[in-house]
């Protein structure tokens, strides 16, 4: 494995990393604007939805991730 691929690789595992980070928090803060708590006792209606908020936007920051890592490597390179 050359460096320009381990390189490659660690860079897609940060990218998907901040994409899955990101898009979990911003599920998280949406579920707090709506008075969803995802920590409250017990596991209720609202803790529910919350967490499913969470796993929803960490999927969909990594899907977005994932897609602006493929448009990048579709451009020409510019040198």
């Amino acid at each position: 494995m050359s460096n320009d691929d381990t390189r490659q690789l660690l860079v897609n595992g940060v990218a998907d990393a901040v994409g899955f980070v990101g898009g979990a928090l911003l599920g998280f803060w949406l579920g707090q604007l709506l008075g969803l708590d995802i920590f409250a006792p017990g596991y209720g209606t609202g803790s529910l939805v919350g967490i499913a908020l969470v796993g929803l936007g960490g999927g969909l920051g990594l899907h977005g991730a994932r897609r602006w890592q493929n448009s990048r490597r579709s451009q020409p390179y510019k040198d």
